[in-house]
């Protein structure tokens, strides 16, 4: 298989760091992308190299920025959560990624059910779990990425294999986002081939084109799952492979309306705000760099809830409850719908 997403960036940012610079991803990175996701019955342990912070965050950013760090990684986790291990065992274990990230930035850890107090760069203070509901930790683990002026540089939701985790670490480290989006530079470092739209998986609840899933004059009749992929795409073949197998999934899957997109195909599309684009376009207006992203609309067009990281059947089954439960037209988030889960309603 090629490996055009595992060597994503190096030759562009090597040369510019004084750090060792990232090795390209082996073959085992891949492996990460398949595990079982169910809560752990055991809690795990972070690097003893993560900050022991007291959580105000000015203050350890002015820290980090004395120390000649880049800024400050926020690391949204809990204490049973599969995918934080993953991050923990499998990318820092990594020597690479972990020099990198201890070389340029403090990591500071949060808990998203945690009641120590957060003081934000605002000064205003509240808990780990209102800190996480107000920046949106949907899925764990999230990491903010703040530069040293304080300004968030990148937002990753979910947990990402190395030759991605590599990537967005270089992307911050060497000030791309101040003059591109994550998207357009991972397509600069490496651009992606193109595919004809038969070279991706197919699913049998997938409606065929044309793809007019306009919802803004006339709501749906149910709520619209918009899966954005691409060829030749080793997490879009576990995603298939995996969870779109089990008859759960599939049947959740059939109660809600469900288009397949290449993320870099100028197939034409009328998004569920009315508007006329390509799949190109639009994912790049959602600001899109992870395939497979699953993106999921209410009955009337705006969105309720996106999954652009690694899942496997437990979020993702947990995520289509939370659609099919109605959960967000009560404004309920999906943080707050976990802790008391509702049955779904008709929709």
């Amino acid at each position: 298989m090629k490996q055009h997403l595992a060597i994503l960036a190096l030759l562009l940012s090597c040369a510019l760091v004084g750090a060792p610079p990232l090795q390209a991803a082996p073959e085992d990175d891949f492996e990460s992308l398949s595990f079982d996701d169910a809560p752990l019955d055991e809690s795990f342990e972070h690097p003893d190299w993560f900050k022991l912070s007291f959580l105000n965050l000015r203050e350890d950013l002015e820290e980090a920025v004395q120390d000649g760090k880049r800024g400050i990684i926020v690391y949204f986790g809990q204490k049973h959560c599969p995918y934080c291990k993953k991050l923990m065992t499998v990318n820092f274990a990594k020597s690479d990624i972990a020099t990198y990230t201890r070389t340029h930035f403090d990591f500071i850890a949060t808990d998203i059910w945690g009641d120590r107090t957060v003081t934000d760069f605002t000064g205003a203070q509240m808990t780990e779990k209102e800190f996480a509901e107000r920046q949106q930790a949907t899925f764990t683990p999230t990491l903010l990425f703040f530069d040293a002026d304080g300004r968030e540089a990148l937002r990753l939701r979910g947990y990402y294999p190395p030759y991605r985790f590599r990537a967005a670490l270089e992307y911050v480290a060497d000030g791309h986002y101040r003059k591109e989006t994550f998207r357009e530079y991972l397509e600069r470092a490496e651009p992606l081939p193109r595919f004809e739209p038969d070279d991706l998986n197919e699913q049998p609840f997938f409606i065929p084109p044309p793809y007019v899933l306009d919802r803004s004059r006339i709501a749906g009749q149910r709520p619209l799952a918009v899966f954005f992929e691409q060829g030749d795409c080793h997490a879009c073949d576990v995603l298939h492979s995996g969870p779109l197998k089990n008859e759960v999934i599939t049947g959740q899957f059939a109660m809600l309306d469900a288009v397949q997109l290449d993320m870099w195909s100028d197939t034409r599309v009328v998004t569920p705000a009315g508007q006329r684009t390509t799949a190109r376009r639009w994912a790049d207006e959602l600001g899109l760099f992870y395939a497979p992203t699953l993106i999921f609309f209410d009955r009337h067009g705006k969105e309720i809830i996106r999954v652009d990281s690694v899942v496997n059947f437990y979020r993702l089954r947990s995520v289509l409850d939370y659609v099919l439960s109605g959960a967000h037209q009560r404004g309920l988030s999906f943080q707050r719908w976990r802790q008391n889960p509702m049955p779904r309603t008709d929709q």
